[in-house]
């Protein structure tokens, strides 16, 4: 009587810890976002800052890699493929990689869809569609000037902030702090 109640336990478990390592990569987003630009199977999600506050608060163990970018800075671009190899190589250690597109309205629907999926991007991409860039800036680091590339590595209570484009072996020196 008890074997099928511990294997009914035991695939419940499984399938629980599955759906959150291949789950919803927008599940910090607390409510709906803005709106959703689709592009034939490519949904990517509007936010505010309000709305992607809760990506930068999360106090887990994961090792979150919020990399702020924009199809049309030429630094930011040329360090896409190391974030990518990032989030493939440290996958199993936890880490995370977000990448939040600060691309101007009038690229969302033709632009940022068809850079995406020239480039193969994989991981998940929301845009920030805030104007207000004075008050939210600050809130990611006090520091940040607001000039891209910019990324915030963090895990837990402790962080970094980068106001610097990465080559391969600064980014994964950058991670490895993180998970080590």
């Amino acid at each position: 009587m008890r074997l099928p109640l511990l294997i009914g336990s035991f695939l419940f478990c499984l399938s629980t810890a599955l759906a959150q390592r291949s789950g919803n990569p927008y599940s910090w987003m607390e409510g709906n976002p803005l709106a959703t630009i689709k592009a034939g199977d490519l949904e990517i999600p509007v936010v505010d800052f309000e709305g992607l506050k809760p990506l930068l608060g999360q106090k887990d163990d994961t090792v979150r890699v919020v990399n702020f970018w924009a199809t049309w800075c030429a630094p930011c671009i040329a360090e896409l493929p190391f974030f990518e190899e990032a989030a493939r190589r440290y996958s199993q250690d936890g880490v995370v990689v977000i990448l939040v597109s600060l691309d101007f309205k009038s690229m969302w629907d033709q632009r940022l869809p068809s850079f995406i999926r020239k480039k193969g991007i994989e991981s998940p991409v929301v845009i920030l569609d805030d104007p207000d860039q004075n008050s939210w800036i600050p809130e990611v680091d006090p520091d940040w000037s607001g000039a891209i590339p910019a990324t915030l590595i963090y895990r837990g209570t402790q962080s970094q902030f980068y106001e610097t484009a990465f080559d391969r072996e600064s980014l994964k020196t950058a991670i490895e702090t993180f998970i080590h």
